[in-house]
């Protein structure tokens, strides 16, 4: 290997993407038990590494040089190979400071909560003593030398400005899981999470409710790289390249979710924009039928709307975990706030707004198959696709212009 990453789990990796995109260097992603990291590390057979977990720390007595802050920090997380000899950085920090300064949350001079007290944790903490933070507080899970039990974080709620998830709480696939009430804290003006899978955190999506700024960690995956690149090659790349490669990685991996009336044209124009972003196409109509092994609307006259709303909220959620897909839903998806909130972690949701007169009523759509039943749908559910939208789309235009319209939206 010359160069890539190591790591215990690397599936959802989006690593191999990033560096292709700085250099189009070949790129592996290796994946290493206890034992194959050891033999790993003794070989030295590689010219460049990214480090991620177990291993930032693990790897720090195989190296002949560590650069300061990585002494500082105890982690590392690039390595290049000179001459038999392993030379380590910490390119995180790094990252973490430029993902701060590009979505304008400062640090200076406030009182920041860590969250986690792991090898991350001591990354963002150098990072915070780097930009002149006041006051640095750690919560843990359990009881640790200069940390805060979370149960006990009311005691300093008042005082808390900045929120940063340093822990995998949230992490796919397990995407339900938060570690605090974003509530209680009265003054966070701020929320990061070091998490990019899923986009949007249970956490994030909070303070996105709650009005708060807040951004995940994808820029700083990609801001890291550029500066382990840059040890890899011993090269310099212009700094914009950072921001065109997170914006070209978030349209890429971010689902496009469409939400509107029966008959809308959410399948015809979700197949068009699949082909066209080379994303996948799911429809959760098709996938309930897949289920139920019936037609919908023969699954109504026997089992009724509630059951068909328990497979339609297990089918969204199962959905929602992917990532680069354009879903078409049903039209009553929005009946169940749960199903926007799973919708929006990976997604944008567009909400194409066709007008009633151009609306068809048909005896596959059960709740819509004649226009005084349409009606009152279109009447019932108008608020609620205004509601949970990202983006209004008008329904009336021709398909190739409305395709336009969400590509370049």
């Amino acid at each position: 290997m010359e160069y890539g990453l190591i790591g215990k789990k690397l599936g959802h990796s989006f690593s191999k993407t990033i560096h292709h995109k700085l250099n189009n260097y070949k790129y592996d992603l290796v994946e290493l038990n206890e034992e194959e990291f050891i033999s790993f590390m003794n070989k030295k057979d590689f010219k460049g590494i990214n480090v991620t977990i177990p291993y930032k720390e693990k790897v720090l007595p195989y190296l002949s040089f560590i650069a300061n802050e990585a002494k500082e920090i105890g982690s590392v997380n690039t390595i290049v190979c000179k001459d038999n000899k392993l030379y380590g950085y910490n390119s995180d920090y790094l990252g973490f400071i430029d993902m701060l300064s590009y979505f304008n949350i400062d640090v200076f001079n406030k009182t920041v909560l860590i969250l986690g007290t792991g090898g991350t944790s001591k990354t963002i903490n150098y990072a915070m003593k780097k930009l002149k933070a006041k006051k640095i507080y750690f919560a843990s899970r359990s009881s640790k030398e200069n940390a805060i039990l979370y149960e006990d974080l009311s005691s300093i709620s008042n005082e808390v400005e900045i929120i940063i998830n340093t822990t995998p709480c949230g992490m796919y696939p397990n995407n339900d899981e938060s570690l605090i009430d974003l509530t209680i804290f009265k003054k966070v003006n701020a929320v990061v999470d070091v998490i990019f899978n899923p986009l949007k955190t249970k956490l994030l999506q909070q303070a996105s409710k709650l009005n708060i700024t807040y951004c995940n960690g994808l820029y700083m995956l990609v801001s890291q790289a550029y500066y382990a690149s840059m040890f890899f090659l011993s090269t310099t790349y212009k700094k914009d390249i950072v921001a065109k490669i997170y914006n070209e990685l978030l349209k890429e991996k971010e689902n496009i979710v469409l939400i509107g009336m029966p008959s809308a044209g959410k399948t015809t124009i979700g197949k068009i924009l699949a082909k066209q972003l080379n994303k996948d196409f799911i429809d959760t109509d098709e996938c309930i039928t897949n289920i139920i092994k019936e037609d919908i609307s023969s699954f109504f006259k026997t089992n009724g709307e509630q059951k068909f709303r328990e497979i339609e909220k297990h089918v969204v959620k199962e959905c929602s975990l992917k990532l680069s897909c354009i879903i078409a839903t049903g039209g009553g998806v929005i009946l169940d706030e749960q199903n926007i909130l799973n919708l929006k972690q990976n997604g944008k949701i567009i909400f194409l707004d066709r007008s009633l007169n151009l609306l068809q009523s048909t005896n596959s759509r059960p709740l819509s198959n004649d226009k005084e039943k349409l009606k009152k749908l279109y009447d019932t559910r108008y608020h609620l696709y205004e509601k949970y939208c990202d983006i209004k789309i008008n329904g009336d235009l021709p398909i190739p212009q409305i395709v336009e319209e969400i590509i370049g939206g």
